[in-house]
């Protein structure tokens, strides 16, 4: 079982900059491939960005250089850093992982990004 617990939403303008957290559970979090989803009400949710266990990264071409993944394993947290914001980042932010092909997800932050 893994529990995920994001925090760092809220209010920004467009061009502002917020910082997401995934605090996660486990002893081998450290290996886990840890990512970012977002869902806007009535579409379906899009992946953001991913993180492996060395530390590869990979992100949406809608993020891709305004977005950074990061992990800190000693704190069993990742992080979204979000630069250059854009009122079309508005949306909720899930924090993702999966273990022996289960998916677990987070509560979800809200974002809002106002022009």
């Amino acid at each position: 079982q893994v529990h995920l617990v994001e925090s760092g939403g809220g209010l920004v303008q467009a061009g502002g900059s917020l910082r997401l957290s995934c605090a996660g559970s486990g002893s081998t979090f450290s290996i886990y491939t840890m990512g970012w989803y977002r869902q806007v009400p009535g579409k379906q949710r899009e992946w953001v960005a991913t993180i492996s266990g060395e530390n590869r990264t990979n992100y949406a071409d809608s993020v891709k250089g305004r977005f950074t993944i990061s992990r800190d394993n000693d704190r069993n947290t990742v992080y979204l850093q979000m630069n250059s914001l854009k009122p079309e980042d508005t949306a909720v932010y899930y924090c993702w992982t999966t273990l022996w092909g289960i998916q677990y997800w987070g509560q979800g932050t809200q974002v809002t990004v106002s022009s």
